[in-house]
């Protein structure tokens, strides 16, 4: 049956932000997509908090609506597919429809319900950049209408259920970042011995351990060139001799790896593009991102030929016969090269920042190029163990989501009996 059949269907609006009275002693919740985090995992059934509020004003003299606690919303954009129940009464942006349920159909049915139909939403969703599910898309909604009784029945098995579903998944998420600190761990323990007996008063980086033993401390911009990437500008002209590459922009940049899922192409002069192309063995860092990020370095091997950076993308290129890539990339992920790079960050709200001068300053251990290529493949055997674990946690945590979906799915459309089910789901 319709869902609009059984519930009263709404949306929301937001009201105008020029005016102050709409955003001033506000005290009604209104729910946004700065919100949406909150549905991310679908554990979170009950929204009790939002980011914003608005006033009564702003409600009296806009076409925003306040909705009645146990309204049901659901996201048409951004994570769209994800619903909640509201835990009080609040008003909504017009990025969410809503349903007020009537006497013959129980929100937290109707929260499974939407849950179970997860994927259909997504394949009704238009639009090619931005994900939209349209509201006459939204009326055309059904879902099975089993008597009320038997609706409590699904939704008490459900909510059992999926419960111990997200304790396990819990778990396995509290495992998989107790295994990044290990990796951390790991690799200042291989790079940094005498960690424990840090150099204070001796160094004018108070963190830093005792280095004698393995080579001195050098600064890296002894034993490294740095490369600056390409400016791109769509007024340069690129008449006469102008080549067309690939380039890496900050966003292909991460932590440890090279994402090349989508790179940008660039049409420069040729003597531009000699200056900016990548070699294999530099190591890319880039200029800005999250501050538990910066500095850390990735080897680039050369996934692609004739390959630019973009200017926000530094290129390292170490002097091989005295600084290996590979060590040098990992050095920067030990407690020293965070503690670095995130006591010498510029920050802003919610970014970091560094450069280039920052970057060639930074003190690294320099023990001979074979002792560094010697540490290089211990850590990596150390890294690969993990790697091993962590590929099962990530392989355990989509048998559990799947799991919950295809659970949710079955018990909503009748495909298992909850009354027999009950007891007979996944054990902690």
């Amino acid at each position: 049956m319709p869902i609009r059949f059984l519930a009263r269907l709404g949306t929301g609006h937001t009201p105008s932000r020029s005016v102050p009275g709409y955003w001033e002693n506000c005290s009604i919740p209104w729910i946004t997509l700065a919100d949406v985090w909150q549905l991310r995992n679908g554990s979170t059934d009950v929204i009790t908090d939002t980011k914003e509020k608005i006033s009564q004003v702003g409600l009296a003299n806009s076409a925003a609506v306040k909705h009645p606690a146990g309204t049901v919303i659901l996201s048409r954009t951004a994570s769209v597919g994800f619903s909640a129940i509201m835990g009080e009464d609040m008003a909504t942006s017009q990025d969410f429809a809503t349903w007020t349920c009537g006497p013959d159909l129980d929100p937290r049915y109707l929260l499974h319900a939407l849950r179970a139909m997860a994927n259909d939403l997504k394949r009704v969703a238009a639009g090619s950049t931005h994900k939209t599910i349209y509201m006459p898309d939204i009326e055309q909604l059904r879902i099975p209408t089993p008597s009320m009784e038997k609706q409590h029945r699904i939704t008490d098995f459900l909510d059992v259920e999926t419960a111990r579903i997200d304790r396990l998944a819990a778990d396995r998420m509290r495992q998989r970042a107790l295994l990044e600190e290990r990796s951390y761990a790991e690799v200042s323990e291989a790079l940094l011995p005498g960690v424990l007996t840090a150099a204070r008063g001796r160094s004018p980086w108070p963190w830093l351990p005792d280095m004698r033993e393995d080579g001195p401390l050098v600064r890296l911009g002894y034993v490294c060139r740095l490369q600056n990437g390409l400016t791109v500008d769509g007024n340069r002209d690129v008449g006469g001799d102008a080549v067309t590459r690939p380039y890496l922009r900050v966003a292909n940049v991460q932590a440890g790896y090279v994402d090349l899922a989508n790179v940008t192409e660039v049409t420069v002069p040729r003597e531009t593009a000699k200056r900016c192309t990548l070699r294999t063995g530099d190591v890319l860092m880039t200029e800005g991102g999250d501050l538990d990020k910066l500095g850390r370095g990735t080897v680039w091997n050369g996934q692609l030929p004739i390959c630019l950076h973009q200017n926000h993308v530094f290129a390292l290129r170490p002097e091989l016969d005295r600084l290996d890539g590979d060590y040098l990339a990992l050095m920067t992920q030990t407690m020293h090269g965070r503690c670095y790079f995130e006591s010498t960050g510029s920050r802003t709200t919610n970014l970091a920042s560094t450069n280039s001068s920052k970057i060639l300053s930074f003190p690294i251990p320099l023990p001979p190029v074979g002792r560094q290529r010697e540490l290089v493949r211990s850590v990596r055997r150390r890294l690969d163990a993990i790697a091993r674990v962590r590929k099962e946690l990530d392989r355990q945590l989509a048998l559990l989501i799947e799991r919950r979906q295809a659970l949710i799915t079955a018990a909503v459309t009748g495909q298992i009996d909850v009354a027999t089910a009950s007891g007979r789901g996944i054990e902690d």
